[in-house]
């Protein structure tokens, strides 16, 4: 079965485009759901820019094999851009057999593109967490 992954039209329908690309497990998938000069701030707090180095900060949440739960705590917006505060989880086994309980709040910034498709421009996963890496 194809699954075709939709991106966003409505900011609040940003969460469960990125729950759908998440959840897909494929880094392929995910890296459409960026903005062509987004950036994902990994856990010590430093930007990855580029696709290269976004697809292999993405493999490490997805090497886990777990779906990743959102609640949306807050998501406004101001003409273009989204800024998202997202409650967020991994909870379960690994594929490695391991127990995994990942919890955090992101703090995320969307950018609606030229063709109406609403896009990560800054994924911050850890985003209210204090951190030397910047």
């Amino acid at each position: 079965m194809t699954v075709n992954y939709q991106l966003a039209e409505r900011p609040e329908d940003i969460v469960p485009a990125l729950l759908q690309h998440l959840n897909s497990l494929d880094t392929e998938v995910m890296l459409g759901f960026y903005d062509s000069e987004g950036i994902l701030v990994n856990a010590q707090g430093v930007p990855q820019a580029g696709r290269d180095a976004i697809r292999a900060e993405l493999a490490k949440y997805f090497s886990l094999g777990l779906s990743m739960q959102i609640t949306a705590r807050h998501i406004f917006v101001a003409g273009d851009i989204a800024s998202l505060v997202l409650d967020w989880s991994y909870i379960g086994t690994a594929r490695d057999g391991s127990a995994v309980h990942m919890v955090a709040t992101a703090n995320d910034i969307a950018r609606r593109g030229a063709d109406g498709k609403w896009r990560y421009l800054i994924d911050n996963p850890f985003g209210t967490a204090l951190r030397t890496g910047v």
